[in-house]
């Protein structure tokens, strides 16, 4: 018997050591019934006033699946804060009050993570324990395990939420192993019935009786994510949360003076319908599916947006430009004109943001073969027909100077009557095409952050270089996309000042000249309370 639990000991310190030493904070099945998770401290606000920042490892059941109508399995899962998001959390080290915890887990059961039993986790703590004896793994020659808290269901005597242990090290060796347990009694509307500050420094004292006792306040409000629309609720990947800290605490779940340091963390996932930049991102998405299929030989063309053909399009619009005596920017203002919904009610929210009013002959051409192309054999017909239009004096169009594409090229030849042979076997077009899109993206994002005065051309010179390979071009226009997904997000529905937006887009600028592309990344942001104040006081 004693063998057997040294050898799932073993095995349970393994997975943890392989889940430490990943990269990534993929979540790992353990035993099919135990889903461990690699995150900061910080992300569940209960925990932080233990762990701080540091990573720590999170046990809990997996979420379960649910399944559609049509009996499609889908997976549902959620942001681990999300069920200790509450107004406010107050512990110990032995008891905390965690009072929205049970009525979240009641409106939102799908959402929230769920708990072990209290028999698992202690099983799990006696394992990690076990584990770090020197006659059962070799601890000596490894870094600490990072320290294990378990979510708890709260079904025994005490109500258990969380039950935590950390290894104490003696200089190299691990020396002892600390444990925690954090109790819960529920949700409660009177703040008489808890425990007030006294009887809280009196307990301390009998506890730690030579310590001194210093009381801090902290809180986290989740003010955008997921929301609950007539009993459906509205998943969102994005998430804004504010944590404010705060000295001179006068009574238990108090609201944050507006003294107190605040901090927004933001992350954004692209793609949210909600958004005024989903038009935006629904044309990065076409442009990045030609990138894909230009790197994988398979493009997946999206649903087109116009019941005529590409190639109807692209004739209809040379037969304009051919028609018309009035000059080439007078044409431009027209089609743009022409183009737009003829009610307001129908504007896409996007379009008083970024679309713009200077589009060139290119970037019109762009637009219409975008909502519009579904094979290789569209985008090769509609280049055709505007290369021999070129070619044979047809259309004189005009274009941006700094336009950089290879069809940009040929109409700056065209104006010389000297026109270098293409040849559009291949892929050829698509390079052509990709070019196009990324040309005028990168036009409208220059546009926005410059006219909002939110930075400069001299610190978009990374994301806006065409020296390196077009794949990367894409990579380095959608971490612009996400910097202004960001920027609309705090501008639109928490609307902070201009000053708060111009050091919040320096911020990720900086960020992503760095590190790679990722959703995940949870942006920070220093606030005054004020600000924000509308939505935590009530």
């Amino acid at each position: 018997m004693g063998s057997r639990v040294i050898s799932i000991a073993k095995e349970f310190y393994n997975t943890l050591r392989s889940l430490q030493d990943q990269e990534s904070n993929n979540p790992c099945i353990y035993e099919e019934d135990t889903q461990i998770l690699k995150m900061n401290g910080d992300k569940i606000p209960v925990l932080n006033t233990y762990c701080g920042n540091q990573p720590l490892f999170i046990c809990e059941q997996p979420v379960p699946k649910i399944y559609e109508p049509d009996d499609q399995p889908m997976t549902k899962t959620s942001n681990c804060a999300n069920e200790d998001t509450a107004n406010e959390d107050t512990a110990n080290e032995d008891t905390a009050n965690d009072d929205d915890a049970e009525d979240d887990a009641n409106s939102l059961p799908e959402l929230g993570p769920q708990p072990l039993t209290i028999m698992k986790a202690r099983q799990l703590l006696s394992w990690y324990t076990l584990s770090q004896n020197a006659n059962v793994s070799a601890v000596d020659n490894n870094p600490a395990l990072h320290p294990l808290w378990v979510r708890c269901d709260m079904s025994d005597p005490a109500r258990t939420a969380w039950v935590g242990a950390e290894t104490v090290r003696t200089g190299n060796k691990v020396s002892a192993v600390k444990l925690y347990s954090i109790t819960c009694k529920g949700s409660t509307v009177d703040k008489k019935a808890l425990i007030t500050l006294d009887v809280l420094k009196q307990e301390h004292k009998k506890r730690h009786p030579p310590s001194s006792t210093a009381i801090k306040g902290s809180a986290r409000f989740s003010l955008f994510g997921s929301t609950v629309v007539e009993n459906t609720t509205v998943e969102s990947q994005s998430s804004v949360t504010v944590d404010f800290k705060w000295s001179h605490v006068e009574s238990v779940l108090e609201t944050p003076p507006l003294s107190s340091t605040a901090t927004l963390n933001i992350r954004v996932a692209i793609g949210d319908m909600r958004s005024p930049m989903y038009e935006m991102y629904r044309e990065l998405e076409f442009l990045q599916s030609l990138a894909d299929g230009l790197r994988t030989g398979e493009t997946e063309w999206m649903e087109p947006l116009e019941s005529t053909s590409a190639v109807n399009l692209t004739k209809a619009f040379l037969e304009e430009l051919q028609g018309t005596a009035k000059t080439l920017q007078e044409d431009a203002a027209k089609t743009a004109e022409n183009s737009k919904p003829t009610t307001d009610m129908d504007t896409p929210i996007f379009n008083s943001f970024l679309e713009r009013g200077d589009l060139d002959f290119v970037e019109q051409l762009w637009v219409r073969m975008r909502k519009s192309v579904t094979s290789y054999q569209d985008i090769g017909d509609c280049l055709k027909l505007v290369t021999e239009a070129l070619r044979y004096g047809d259309i004189k169009p005009w274009i941006h100077r700094d336009s950089s594409s290879s069809l940009s090229k040929l109409i700056l030849q065209s104006y010389h009557q000297q026109i270098d042979h293409v040849s559009l076997a291949g892929v050829t077009p698509v390079h052509m095409l990709l070019e196009m899109g990324l040309d005028k993206m990168r036009k409208d994002y220059i546009n926005y952050l410059i006219g909002e005065e939110l930075t400069t051309l001299n610190h978009l010179c990374y994301f806006l270089s065409t020296e390196v390979d077009p794949q990367e071009q894409v990579i380095r226009l959608r971490k612009l996309h996400h910097l202004l997904e960001v920027i609309m997000t705090c501008g639109t529905f928490l609307g902070l000042p201009y000053d708060r937006l111009f050091l919040l887009t320096q911020s990720c600028l900086q960020h992503y000249k760095t590190y790679p592309y990722d959703e995940e990344h949870e942006f920070k942001l220093q606030i005054k309370p004020a600000l924000i104040s509308h939505f935590y006081q009530k």
